[in-house]
């Protein structure tokens, strides 16, 4: 990949958190609707919202993605120098420890919402379940839970979603295509982890009423276009083979609603576990 090792020569100095080799191969860039690409690796998923008025870039991902993400970026012909935002999805080490890196090549405005701050501007260190450590890095501007990102007529609402990381985020948009206007949801993430404490957790007390509120905004969103913080999660690789069928495997409405179904489903069996055995 051009210029990967380079970037990461001429970045030595900026701390690693954990990496997953697997999560951070190539994946062929494309245009999911509109104005809107995806620009991230085979497992973690980052997206470019391009505009008159410069770029945002959702999920930097790891500091090893920041390379990969950077390449597609070029390879749809936009430069990367253009982004003028970075947003992310949730304060974990795969969507966020590329934020520096992302940011000082860039010069871009970092926003993360507010209950994430700590972690992004702390590298990782005190997050409620893992052992995090990533380049520190200064938030630019602290989101609040429904408020707007704005950029060249683009309009982004962070909602708050919160119980993976205490800031999670959705992001949704409203875009324009073909003469109709899509509802996109880009997902933070609902899953539990494994080893998740939702039953008297001291680091996170509110955690389970957290996933609660998670699931009734995510259930109160309308959705044309599924996405999310992993391809797996809008099943990404099914959905690239049929891309060019004629019939956009983007707009999902329904699988949307299936996935949040089977998320809560699965958070309230793991709830009950825990609950059965305190």
């Amino acid at each position: 990949m051009r210029g990967y090792w380079l970037l990461l020569f001429a970045f030595s100095g900026i701390l690693r958190a954990d990496f997953t080799p697997e999560w951070n191969q190539p994946l062929a860039p494309h245009r999911v609707v509109s104005n809107l690409y995806y620009v991230g690796t085979n497992y973690l998923a980052s997206f470019l919202i391009v505009t008159p008025k410069g770029d945002i870039l959702i999920n930097p991902d790891y500091e090893q993605s920041v390379p990969v993400i950077k390449e597609s970026v070029e390879k749809l012909g936009f430069r990367f120098s253009d982004i003028r935002i970075i947003l992310i999805s949730h304060a974990h080490d795969d969507h966020a420890a590329g934020c520096a890196l992302a940011k000082k090549l860039t010069g871009a405005k970092l926003m993360v919402m507010d209950a994430d701050v700590a972690e992004v501007e702390n590298g990782g260190a005190n997050d409620f379940q893992y052992k995090q450590k990533w380049t520190p890095v200064k938030v630019d501007r602290v989101l609040h839970d429904g408020e707007k990102v704005e950029l060249g007529g683009v309009t982004l609402t962070a909602h708050l979603t919160p119980g993976h990381t205490k800031g999670c985020t959705t992001w949704t948009t409203e875009l324009k295509d073909g003469g109709r206007s899509y509802h996109v949801v880009i997902v933070g993430s609902p899953n539990v982890n494994a080893g998740y404490k939702l039953v008297d957790n001291k680091q996170y007390p509110q955690i389970a009423a957290d996933y609660e509120k998670t699931f009734r905004v995510l259930a109160s969103l309308p959705c044309d276009i599924f996405l999310g913080a992993h391809g797996v999660y809008y099943d990404l690789d099914a959905k690239l083979k049929r891309l060019n069928s004629g019939v956009n495997p983007f707009i999902d409405p329904q699988g949307y609603r299936t996935y949040i179904r089977d998320r809560e489903e699965a958070f309230r069996k793991e709830l009950a576990l825990q609950q059965h055995h305190s």
